[in-house]
């Protein structure tokens, strides 16, 4: 099977023919305060084809995105004190109301009820 162009290997001494160049390069244009040596590249070739490179990428991606979706991180806490406070009030406020609100039905019929034998 013929891989075209795409070249997976690379030797030490060609890895050491480039960084001479880049070497002797870098001698021509540096200036008195940089550093005598040139800087590594930033680009190493690890071997790896785009695509693979391209892969991992995804994967990790994809990885960080399960991540935040984990059951383990939903997991419920529960309150605080502040918040069983608050909590309790309301629901202490609305038996408060409920109970105005019987009360006040109660008084309704039985007024309902005075007038209704008053009319009879």
């Amino acid at each position: 099977m013929d891989t075209g162009h795409i070249k997976s290997f690379v030797t030490e001494t060609e890895i050491e023919e480039r960084r001479k160049r880049r070497q002797e390069e870098w001698e021509k244009v540096r200036n008195s305060d940089e550093p005598e040596s040139c800087p590594d590249e930033t680009d190493q070739w690890d071997g790896k084809t785009l695509y693979q490179r391209l892969q991992e990428v995804k994967e990790a991606k994809d990885l960080e995105f399960e991540e935040q979706f984990k059951f383990k991180n939903m997991i419920y806490k529960g309150l605080d004190d502040d918040e069983a406070k608050f909590l309790s009030n309301v629901s202490q406020q609305r038996a408060e109301v409920d109970r105005q609100r019987r009360e006040t039905e109660k008084k309704f019929l039985e007024e309902c009820r005075v007038s209704l034998k008053c009319s009879i």
